[in-house]
């Protein structure tokens, strides 16, 4: 059955919420601006289907979808193409969510270049790879768009050599003063400073920005919504996402998405539900969150994975928490579900808070954790659940199994649950 309830957030970006600019009963359009971008960073919101408003809060506006014909929009009206980019409402679609406009008013032009980011950092999300087997034309002319806007004479993509069909792709499509720069297979490699320490070879500190090296960092698929924007007048009112996990389907890849679409909609498209369900991530299996069926997607949302039921152990469990991976809160809410008492948490020796967030000092380069694992240990912890990186879940597991302490990882359900390896001693290059 057809979902008929959308609901738009007026928050899908960092910075202050759009202002509504709709009232319940009015008919709308797909494309019509429903949130206008409020004071100082702030974003455009659109309707992302042809309805009814039948509710307006605060934080969103609920939307009967009335016409079933897809793909129709009002075009946007700016001229120039950062008007555009601002006008569509584009934020950064890998999960981080910066305006785009805001992060492509500058000058690069003194040696700068851009840095397409394709690396596919979380496992099981794949929908950037089919973007770019679907599209690779648009791709190409997004880069050509913002490399014009910031004056970059350089445009790099940067994605996972073990993609070899997608760097084929790209290969035959990139334009003059334009690169690819192939990335190992480790994880967080998708982490803005690793791109940019892989492809310039700076390793910038937790509190700079890629402009410190002179790069912007842009997600794939921003880029192809900043193509839709500048060439088709598109607002951005949909997105590319994954579903995965305990899926009767498997992994199933959705292009152009209706922002505000249904969870359980969604998971319908990749054939429901399997059975046995611990829970529902949204996002990835690093750094995603637990969600319900009722919630709806947002202009960074990447995955809904269904993760497998939650394996059962009552002993008392230490929390390894990095910057790259769940956050505290996050393996509370795990353990929690696994019946554990938490005795202990440890922070990656890396991991330093920077403006209310977690930073690593060069995100999946680790010096090790047995200090770590050793004062959890003392601290009566008899397991461990860690959300490491590749580099430090290896660190852990040279010294966690001489202890006899097992060791759980924030990503198994999720990673179990796709059939595929988990997270422990792995051979870097070879996740």
């Amino acid at each position: 059955m057809e979902q008929e309830i959308y609901r738009i957030y007026f928050k899908q970006h960092i910075g202050n919420p759009a202002l509504s600019c709709v009232l319940a009963g009015e008919k709308v359009c797909a494309g019509q601006l429903i949130g206008r971008a409020g004071e100082g960073l702030s974003l455009n919101v659109h309707s992302s289907v042809t309805g009814e408003v039948i509710q307006v809060t605060e934080g969103f506006a609920d939307i009967r979808k009335c016409s079933s014909k897809e793909g129709d929009y009002l075009p946007l009206t700016e001229n120039s193409p950062l008007e555009l980019i601002k006008e569509a409402g584009i934020c950064g679609m890998g999960g981080a969510g910066f305006p785009a406009y805001a992060k492509l008013d500058t000058d690069l032009s003194q040696g700068g270049m851009v840095i397409i980011n394709a690396a596919e950092c979380e496992p099981i999300l794949n929908h950037n790879l089919k973007r770019i087997a679907a599209s690779p034309k648009e791709i190409v002319e997004g880069l050509l768009i913002v490399q014009k806007i910031t004056g970059a004479a350089k445009g790099i993509i940067a994605l996972k050599e073990k993609h070899s069909n997608e760097v084929k792709i790209l290969k035959e499509h990139l334009k003059e003063n334009m690169e690819l720069a192939l990335l190992p297979d480790i994880y967080p490699m998708g982490e803005e400073r690793a791109i940019v320490r892989e492809v310039t070879g700076k390793l910038l500190d937790a509190n700079s920005l890629p402009l410190a090296a002179g790069a912007v960092v842009i997600n794939l698929e921003t880029l192809y919504r900043i193509y839709e924007a500048v060439i088709l007048k598109k607002p951005a009112i949909t997105k590319d996402l994954t579903v995965g996990g305990a899926v009767e389907k498997g992994i199933t890849v959705l292009l152009d998405v209706p922002v505000g679409t249904q969870v359980e909609s969604l998971l319908q498209e990749a054939g429901g539900l399997k059975p046995d369900v611990g829970e529902l991530i949204l996002g990835g299996p690093f750094t995603g969150k637990r969600t319900i069926k009722e919630e709806y997607i947002s202009k960074t949302t990447g995955g809904i994975i269904a993760a497998m039921p939650f394996l059962q152990d009552k002993r008392n469990m230490g929390l390894l928490v990095c910057a790259c991976g769940a956050g505290e809160e996050r393996l509370r809410q795990i353990a929690a579900s696994m019946g554990a008492k938490v005795v202990g948490v440890e922070f990656c020796k890396q991991a330093h808070e920077v403006k209310g967030n977690l930073k690593c000092d060069n995100p999946g380069k680790c010096p090790g954790q047995s200090a770590k694992v050793l004062k959890l240990r003392s601290q009566g912890a008899e397991t461990l659940l860690i959300s490491n990186c590749t580099d430090c879940s290896n660190t852990v597991m040279s010294i966690a199994p001489g202890l006899k302490m097992p060791v759980y990882h924030c990503t198994d359900g999720a990673l179990r649950a796709a059939g595929l390896r988990l997270v422990r001693k792995v051979r870097l290059g070879g996740v």
